[in-house]
């Protein structure tokens, strides 16, 4: 189980070592630049959202360090103690971003609507899918080792669906901070590379389980 064909997850794992390691930098240091309007990221995605026609939309405080997230179960907007009290321009973009998924659920774009349907498929199949796959591989058992694959795909079909839902968030975004004044042109370039580097964070999710699911291909064919 731990052969040659390890060394094609190196180069993934690293991209997801240098993705977190640049959000955590990124945002902390647009952190510390407050936006000249003043508003905080509460207000912001309270502003954004009635603009969107959402004010039944809550947005809450939640605990944890970029911990934000939009919940379409609930359709409640939760921010982290450390963007929701924050005038940053870092915490502003990240409230912006959250609001853009709350407008995508309300008008149903079809990449977050395709995710959200098939949550539980794929929490289940990556829950099972790498037991299986060894349990087969220790067996020298082929179909279980083809059913780990199948279901791993369902993880590789998530990731690819996810990187349209969060680009397309962060356009919004970037365009409603700058459409409603909240942000200046040179105060979107920050919230611009916050979201970026926040962005390759999903690209280096979806490299990491492609180069798995390789090597799972590539270890069945060997077996």
């Amino acid at each position: 189980m731990f052969d040659s064909s390890m060394m094609l997850l190196i180069p993934a794992f690293l991209l997801a070592m240098w993705a977190q390691f640049n959000v955590k930098s990124t945002f902390d240091k647009y952190s510390r630049v407050s936006a000249r309007g003043g508003s905080n990221g509460a207000y912001v995605a309270r502003m954004l959202l009635d603009r969107a026609g959402l004010s039944n939309v809550p947005v809450n405080s939640v605990s944890g360090h970029l911990t934000d997230h939009y919940d379409p179960v609930k359709r409640t907007i939760n921010l982290s103690e450390s963007v929701y009290g924050s005038s940053s321009i870092a915490s502003l973009g990240v409230a912006a971003h959250e609001c853009g998924h709350a407008i995508q659920h309300s008008i149903g774009y079809t990449p977050l609507m395709i995710r959200n349907t098939i949550v539980p498929v794929v929490n289940l199949g990556s829950t099972i899918a790498i037991p299986l796959f060894f349990i087969g591989f220790v067996l020298s058992a082929t179909g279980l080792m083809t059913l780990g694959i199948v279901f791993f795909t369902g993880v590789i079909v998530f990731h690819l669906v996810t990187l349209p839902v969060e680009f397309n968030a962060s356009s919004r975004a970037l365009a409603v901070l700058g459409d409603t004044g909240t942000l200046s042109k040179d105060e979107l370039v920050g919230a611009g590379a916050v979201l970026r580097a926040a962005a390759w964070t999903y690209i280096a999710a979806a490299v990491m389980a492609a180069a798995q699911l390789i090597r799972l291909i590539i270890m069945k064919n060997r077996r």
